[in-house]
């Protein structure tokens, strides 16, 4: 019998997360301090979407005429409605509706409280692990 991969075995556990109403520019801060792409974002302590870096270069963009950057609050940019799936999801599932909807990540929750995030990022390295334990299974070749 196989065993199902589920989301759980490979999200990123316990993701930092940034309040809607905070300014865009510390969610900035914040994904280049903590090198992520991919921020949770809360509203009135509910899991409400995710901010992403392209999301903020583009918002911060001086030629499209938006508010000053310091009056940008994260919930000006981020898009509700994000896609979100109990820890216990079949990972195939997971890839499925993210490929489908071309999205780059996944908020991942236990009973509706965030728990994790699987990014494209996220499931290169399970693939890139999947392919290694395949092509070599006794172990990686040496180099010369």
């Amino acid at each position: 019998m196989t065993k199902i991969t589920r989301i759980k075995a490979v999200m990123t556990p316990f993701p930092h997360w940034i309040d809607a109403d905070e300014p865009l520019l510390a969610a900035r801060d914040m994904m280049q301090k903590l090198h992520v792409r991919h921020l949770p974002v809360k509203h009135d302590g509910e899991l409400a979407s995710v901010v992403t870096d392209r999301d903020v270069k583009f918002a911060l963009d001086p030629g499209l005429g938006l508010p000053p950057r310091e009056a940008m609050r994260v919930r000006d940019t981020c898009v509700f409605g994000v896609y979100s799936v109990d820890l216990e999801t079949p990972l195939f599932q997971v890839l499925e509706t993210m490929a489908e909807r071309r999205i780059g990540s996944a908020l991942v929750t236990r009973h509706g409280t965030l728990c994790g995030i699987f990014t494209a990022t996220d499931a290169c390295r399970v693939f890139a692990e999947t392919l290694r334990r395949k092509e070599y299974p006794m172990g990686d070749p040496e180099v010369a």
